[in-house]
């Protein structure tokens, strides 16, 4: 008999959903009218391969069992394998991850990688489990859905709440259930793993610095430095965190942060380091923290900067709040940070954005490093994976902002161009069956 469960995923939603798929088709729309793209292959890629829905019972730490709803949607593998993160959050469900595996599409595409999109995760807040049940969890949502992924097929990595811990969980599990023979061909079914289980040297760091570098190429454009410029973070996860790591170690000036219960300023700096170890004692909360002032949620967006830099969720920057923006540069290290209307209020303000698919591209490049390496049998270095990711990124970057300039179009539109035709080209070349 199943118990009646006692834990709720209490937080709700400050994400409307609905505003994230229609922010990424109206995102591909203008994209794909702009570059006259063949309407067979519109209509190929408006839509999703595959959308997988799992409930699977886990038993609690208190002997109750709790059923939970996994998602895994697998938009369009013509370029390669599917390729997306994993997230826990009390807003994950079917229309999330639809809007998400697009965006990886996309990104994957941009970034020249021989790689699809996908997304998905667990409905649930994390915080409401031990790290026991946190790990029956993950174990029973790879079970489930393991003949969906695979190191050829669909490849998960980190995402929101979840992390390198989550990641060595989910190959242990997906690789035991292989025969013998096959389980160390495996291990690449997953990347973000921990360096010692198969991870990649500075794949932590590496969505963060992506999102540091095209600011400062970005900057360099405008024939700036980072010397001195003040800027703010939503989120000090760990795109947050080492984004403002490399940011400040260029001599920036982290003046606000917020995460999901505090907004904190310091118009003289708040130093990034100091935050970051008072966290890890903190439940990585930035509550309390002494040497900033707290100030309220809905003002963080109006903090005096130069470079605003939203890591949490999706649909933060609206219609309310756009106008109340002072940076001059907007980095999305998160995924669709910012919805359509707000785009177009900064857009007529002069705001330049740096769009997620290639702003926080150098996760997944970084995962690909890894994927290389697990496939190959290498071990890489930190400094040969920072170099090859930096010369990625920066490639990614000229190529975006060359062709903006070129058509006199913003960064965003620039980049789902270049990432849409790579696509179109490849069933123009191929055909589609039969």
């Amino acid at each position: 008999m199943i118990a009646t469960v006692k834990k709720s995923n209490a937080r709700s939603s400050k994400i409307p959903v609905q505003g994230m798929m229609e922010n990424v088709m109206e995102q591909f729309y203008s994209a794909a009218d702009y570059i006259d793209l063949n309407n067979n292959i519109r209509k190929i890629l408006a839509i999703t391969n595959n959308e997988i829905v799992v409930k699977f019972p886990v038993r609690m730490d208190n002997g109750e069992v709790e059923i939970f709803t996994g998602y895994r949607v697998q938009h369009n593998n013509a370029l390669g394998p599917y390729k997306g993160g994993l997230r826990y959050h009390p807003t994950v469900d079917i229309d999330a991850a639809r809007a998400l595996a697009m965006w990886m599409t996309w990104k994957t595409s941009l970034a020249g990688l021989p790689y699809g999109g996908a997304k998905g995760g667990i409905k649930l807040n994390p915080k409401l489990y031990s790290k026991n049940e946190l790990e029956r969890i993950t174990r029973r949502f790879t079970y489930a859905l393991a003949d969906n992924i695979g190191p050829e097929h669909d490849i998960p990595a980190p995402d929101v709440n979840t992390n390198s811990q989550t990641m060595a969980w989910m190959s242990d599990t997906y690789m035991s259930t292989r025969p013998p023979a096959e389980r160390s061909a495996n291990q690449h079914v997953v990347t973000g793993k921990p360096a010692g289980s198969g991870g990649l040297e500075g794949r932590d760091r590496a969505t963060g610095y992506g999102v540091f570098l095209t600011v400062k190429l970005q900057l360099e454009k405008r024939g700036e430095t980072l010397e001195g410029k003040r800027f703010i973070v939503q989120g000090f996860g760990n795109v947050g965190y080492w984004a403002a790591h490399f940011m400040e170690n260029e001599g920036a000036k982290m003046v606000a942060v917020q995460d999901a219960q505090t907004t904190l300023e310091n118009q003289d700096g708040i130093s990034v380091a100091d935050l970051f170890q008072y966290t890890q004692s903190n439940a990585n909360a930035i509550a309390n923290f002494i040497p900033a002032n707290e100030i309220a949620t809905e003002d963080f967006f109006g903090v005096d900067c130069e470079v605003c830099i939203p890591a949490a969720l999706g649909n933060q920057i609206t219609q309310e709040n756009a106008d109340k923006i002072k940076a001059f540069v907007i980095a999305e290290g998160a995924n669709g940070p910012t919805n359509g209307d707000a785009e177009k209020i900064l857009e007529n303000r002069g705001v330049t954005i740096i769009p997620d698919i290639l702003c926080n591209s150098g996760g997944v490049t970084a995962s690909y490093f890894e994927w290389l390496q697990n496939r190959n049998g290498e071990l890489w270095q930190l400094d040969e994976v920072m170099e090859k990711l930096t010369k990625k990124l920066t490639e990614s970057f000229e190529k975006v902002y060359k062709y903006s300039q070129e058509e006199s179009i913003s960064m965003r539109k620039a980049a789902f161009c270049i990432a849409i035709k790579r696509i179109e080209m490849a069933y123009t070349q191929r055909g589609i069956f039969p």
